[in-house]
């Protein structure tokens, strides 16, 4: 008899499932706390079906969770070409912090024809009426542009202006990324603070303050770290080997009392548990010396198997798409063929997934 060539761990086909669209979550549960929890035990590789509400005893006491405080920024841009009338759709990423444009937007867009330095753009406020002018400055790097806001919006800060003009930046897989009512606040984590993200840590969605509230009690402590998510999160690999893919970067912060702890958690034997990848790519960047120490800076942290990890012992996650590097890092954590097992059983149970889909605890 053949034997069973066995998947490679490095090759990114390895990580590529059969997803069916009708279990892409469109819209969010009316009740945070009402998702479906599917708890991966590594110790045992046994696969149980619990609720978000279980969470707080699927944790021990002396444990810690350690959330993602980013805030989704409604960087969604709709509007027109002043020159031509021609719709235009745009993505702010950031503003350019330095240099000759600093305080310049930078921005993704989408038109037909090709803008040219110079052009106005009239936005499309919140409440469909004209609002801010944008003025294209010139080119910034992968292909985006660089736009100052005209008028009394060049003196504001970009959340202002956003709060007037923007929309919730939803993936495409969630209605071709158009606003509904209320996702504005569902696609937001209760706990957010730091603005600056342009997708939510979707991990961090299902908690209220409840829940908190339950996980106190409980005897879990809470801490966060911050980490911007950018738009290279959902890319794919394209590439045959995951060594060979080129990891975005994305703006992180783990901060001293953060670390403080998970030092005191660790003392205890307790364990730490992030809520959501974001959260453990800042964890483990900041312990990429060997010593966790404060961090802030960027982070093109790429988890693979094999990695090392010196902080993170648990995993709250939601599912995520194929072939990206998010399955990649779940992956090296509770290893392919356990993770492979886990997102097969979530399909055949009829879990709803990605964004604003159930979860799974990696335990």
């Amino acid at each position: 008899m053949a034997s069973v060539e066995e998947p490679d761990p490095h090759a990114a086909d390895s990580y590529d499932y059969a997803l069916p669209a009708e279990l892409i979550a469109q819209d969010p549960l009316a009740d945070r706390a009402a998702a479906r929890l599917l708890v991966v035990n590594r110790a045992d590789g046994s696969l149980a079906h619990r609720s978000i509400r279980d969470l707080p005893g699927l944790l021990a006491p002396g444990d810690l969770v350690v959330v993602n405080d980013t805030k989704v920024v409604p960087a969604r841009l709709v509007g027109h070409r002043a020159k031509t009338g021609g719709k235009w759709e745009g993505l702010f990423l950031r503003v350019e912090g330095s240099g000759s444009q600093a305080g310049a937007w930078i921005v993704l867009a989408q038109t037909r024809g090709r803008p040219e330095v110079g052009e106005r753009i009239v936005l499309t406020g919140r409440d469909d009426t004209d609002g801010t002018t944008l003025e294209l400055l010139g080119r910034a790097e992968g292909g985006a542009w660089l736009a100052r806001p005209l008028g009394a919006a060049a003196t504001e800060p970009a959340e202002a202006v956003l709060a007037r003009v923007g929309r919730v930046p939803l993936p495409g897989y969630i209605r071709g990324g158009v606003e509904r009512d209320g996702d504005l606040d569902r696609y937001q984590t209760v706990f957010a603070r730091e603005a600056g993200s342009a997708a939510a840590p979707t991990a961090g969605l299902h908690f209220t303050p409840e829940i908190f509230a339950d996980l106190a009690a409980r005897g879990v402590e809470r801490a966060a770290v911050t980490l911007h998510v950018g738009l290279g999160t959902f890319r794919p690999i394209t590439a045959d080997r995951i060594d060979s893919h080129v990891m975005h970067s994305e703006w992180c912060t783990c901060p001293a009392d953060t670390i403080e702890a998970v030092q005191r958690t660790k003392a205890r034997g307790g364990r730490v548990a992030a809520v959501g990848t974001t959260a453990v790519r800042t964890l483990e960047t900041a312990a990429l010396a060997g010593t966790l120490s404060p961090w802030s800076g960027a982070t093109d942290l790429f988890v693979k198997p094999g990695f090392p990890f010196r902080v993170v012992d648990a995993l709250l996650t939601n599912f995520h798409m194929p072939r990206t590097t998010l399955m990649v890092l779940v992956s090296a954590l509770a290893s392919r063929d356990l993770v492979m097992q886990a997102y097969a059983e979530a399909i055949r149970e009829r879990y709803r997934m990605l964004s604003y889909g159930d979860a799974m605890l990696i335990l």
